[in-house]
């Protein structure tokens, strides 16, 4: 049982079970990221005892067997016009090496960011969307060709999702971003991999891709924490609550003031493709701007009666293994769930924004009321299979957005009036034939809130991030 700290929040004092420390060596991962070329490679003026693998149980067997730090990212196959122009791969090992799609002008995000609306009290019409708004790839936000020159800065040579949120810190406004699974250089023991990682950037020129700072051990506004100089930490470690634990990945993100939380899933087994089975879900939290994290107990959810320890099974946890969090400019933060994997509708519940640690208060829509305390009682709000998720206002459409994958591996798009719908029928607005490779959780960056979508997009065959633009009609 790792050591019990307290933190307080507020006026409130919750306990938290904290981890920030290494252990073990990983076991090898039976689909192997650092064959071939790779197989060797080791970081400049770094010691591989400092730096190995975090521990715990590597993926097993479908991580992809190509993401390494010394050959060139791979092609995206056969894409639309639009994409192909918009991505310009350069020679292997060349850094910042992907060209902006091509526009008539840079495209800024604006400094200041537009007041959290009010969730409307009568139903607004959707607006129409039409066909196909225009996206492009922007470039690389992780990976050896990334703009944030990930591997040299920070170890991260292959990971996944980048879920982003804005830290509420007006004196040192950033957007954190939390990657799944990652990888570094391969020639370290268990080739560096970290069940996750978080980025931290004050970039708004996002036409241009997205840059982060160097990483640090103990500044909290740095690029990235860091557990060695170049070396992003793992930053939310096993509870140990569960006999088998091949993930910690991270599901959703939100600030409530200068706290971060982040919802994250324990993963048991990864399954068919777009398929997984969790342990549970919860709820980690920082007062440290993401250099330091803890979990809390009572935050975890179980998806059915199982053996993870010192917690309980309440029906309808299993609608929130995985979602989103979004605030409702009405003093509530809304928590979206999905079941685990890709294949199972959406559901909301809401919580005060100063109790999101405390289950007790979380109310779940039914289709007509808020219902205080029983999970079971949320329905669909959207139903088919939605994948992970990410949402939020959009100042253009006056209207709340709602981004997915589903299990086909097109991303789609729905608008509604308020968290809880009425939601529009999808937009697709990435299609996965024009991403061959296996494109997925698109998490909506938050100072993008206008006619111009920024979003991240992991590509499954290169299993790295790529910044996506999506102009909306």
């Amino acid at each position: 049982m790792p050591p019990r700290t307290r933190i307080a929040l507020a006026a409130t004092t919750v306990a938290v079970l904290g981890i920030n420390s290494l252990v073990g060596v990983l076991p090898q991962a039976a689909a192997d990221p650092c064959s071939g070329a790779a197989a060797g490679a080791m970081p400049p003026q770094a010691s591989p005892s400092v730096l190995g693998g975090n521990g715990g149980e590597a993926p097993s067997g479908h991580r992809p067997a190509n993401a390494n730090n010394n050959a060139p990212l791979p092609k995206l196959g056969k894409l639309s016009r639009d994409l192909i122009d918009a991505f310009n791969p350069t020679k292997a090992r060349q850094r910042a090496a992907v060209t902006p799609a091509p526009q008539p002008a840079p495209q800024t995000v604006p400094q200041q960011r537009a007041v959290e609306p009010t969730v409307p009290t009568q139903e607004v019409p959707h607006p129409e969307m039409g066909a196909g708004p225009g996206t492009s790839i922007i470039g690389w936000v992780t990976g050896v060709d990334s703009a944030a020159n990930t591997l040299n800065k920070f170890g991260v040579s292959g990971t996944d999702l980048g879920i982003m949120w804005d830290n509420g810190d007006p004196g040192n406004n950033q957007v954190l971003m939390a990657f799944g699974d990652t990888y570094g250089y391969c020639g370290v023991r268990g080739q560096q991999w970290r069940y996750n990682v978080l980025l931290r950037t004050q970039d708004r020129s996002l036409s241009r891709g997205i840059n982060v700072a160097p990483g640090s051990m103990t500044n909290r506004y740095a690029g990235t924490p860091e557990v060695a100089t170049g070396y992003s930490k793992q930053v939310v470690n096993s509870i140990k609550w569960a006999p088998t634990e091949k993930g910690i990945i991270p599901t959703a993100g939100i600030s409530v003031g200068n706290v971060q939380y982040m919802n994250f899933m324990s993963i048991r087994s990864w399954d068919s493709p777009g398929h997984w089975t969790t342990n549970f879900s919860a709820i980690a939290v920082s007062p440290d701007n993401g250099q330091n994290w803890g979990v809390y107990p009572g935050t975890v959810r179980t998806p059915e009666p199982n053996n993870v320890a010192n917690t309980q099974y309440t029906p309808g946890n299993e609608k929130f293994q995985q979602g989103a969090f979004v605030k409702g400019g009405d003093g509530f933060v809304y928590s979206f769930g999905t079941p685990a994997g890709r294949s199972g509708p959406a559901y909301v519940s809401r919580v005060p924004q100063g109790q999101v640690p405390d289950l007790r208060h979380y109310q779940y829509w039914d289709g007509g009321n808020w219902v205080p305390g029983n999970p079971g009682a949320a329905a669909p709000i959207v139903d088919g299979s939605v994948g992970e998720m990410s949402a939020q206002y959009n100042t253009y459409l006056k209207q709340f957005l709602m981004m997915y994958g589903n299990e086909a591996g097109d991303v789609e798009l729905r608008t509604a009036p308020a968290p809880q719908g009425p939601w529009s029928p999808p937009t697709r607005v990435v299609s996965a034939g024009d991403t061959p490779g296996g494109a997925y959780a698109p998490y909506l960056h938050p100072w993008s809130t206008g006619k111009e979508l920024y979003y991240n997009l992991s590509l499954w065959s290169a299993y790295n991030v790529m910044l996506m633009k999506t102009t909306l009609p």
